[in-house]
């Protein structure tokens, strides 16, 4: 079966994460005023939780809206920072990867946990605005993974034909969940970002990174 589209996470997958995540995290959870002795267990959540959408994950650790929001806009503005200070860097060979399927017809989408501004930003620091055909984050009516929203918009808005012409790719068990939820024939785990082998087994494949993608998409069209 032809791929029509693929839907690739960002933060992992097609952008280094080098620990943004947890510094921008520390910074937010400082914001919010949580005691430093509930600050490892936290941490644990939010790398078991990585590619979750970050207002989910701070609406379940603080379990009071005022803070999540407080918590997520210092998380955001900590990241955002980072990007621009250029600690945001592309796997290398993704952006090959994403021309060359949509030189052969393929249509990209990056999806991410981030909020939108967050997404931008990482998009804009990197050159990226216009290498895929559509960027989605959650939010009003998309849901963020587990849930197959990202997927299933980002077909609906690329007029894909037949969810099975879908593939996904990601570097968390929820990245893969979001995959598998929303029908994608192929929904690979890469390992260059925060999941390990073992997080990924539910995956259709798992690759070392998102440079081996096209190898698989071009054996699925055989």
């Amino acid at each position: 079966m032809t791929t029509e589209l693929v839907v690739l996470d960002m933060a992992g997958t097609t952008v280094a994460d080098d620990g943004l995540v947890v510094r921008a995290f520390t910074t937010a959870i400082k914001t919010a005023g949580v005691p430093d002795e509930k600050y490892p267990e936290m941490l644990k959540y939010v790398v078991d939780t990585m590619g979750q959408s970050k207002i989910t994950v701070f609406r379940a650790l603080l379990g009071d809206e005022t803070l999540a929001q407080q918590a997520n806009a210092a998380f955001e503005a900590a990241y955002g920072d980072l990007v621009r200070d250029g600690a945001c860097t592309p796997i290398p060979g993704a952006e090959d990867v994403i021309r060359g399927l949509r030189e052969n017809g393929v249509k990209v989408a990056f999806t991410t946990g981030f909020a939108p501004a967050t997404q931008q930003a990482i998009l804009d620091a990197l050159g990226w605005r216009d290498l895929a055909d559509l960027a989605l984050a959650p939010g009003a009516g998309v849901r963020g993974r587990p849930f197959p929203d990202l997927v299933l918009t980002a077909a609906l808005r690329l007029e894909v034909t037949d969810v099975r012409q879908v593939a996904v790719a990601g570097d968390t068990a929820s990245d893969v969940l979001c995959g598998l939820r929303a029908g994608a024939s192929v929904v690979a785990g890469v390992l260059t970002g925060a999941g390990r082998r073992e997080d990924l087994l539910e995956a259709t494949h798992v690759l070392e990174s998102v440079r081996d993608l096209p190898a698989v998409l071009e054996g699925e069209t055989r």
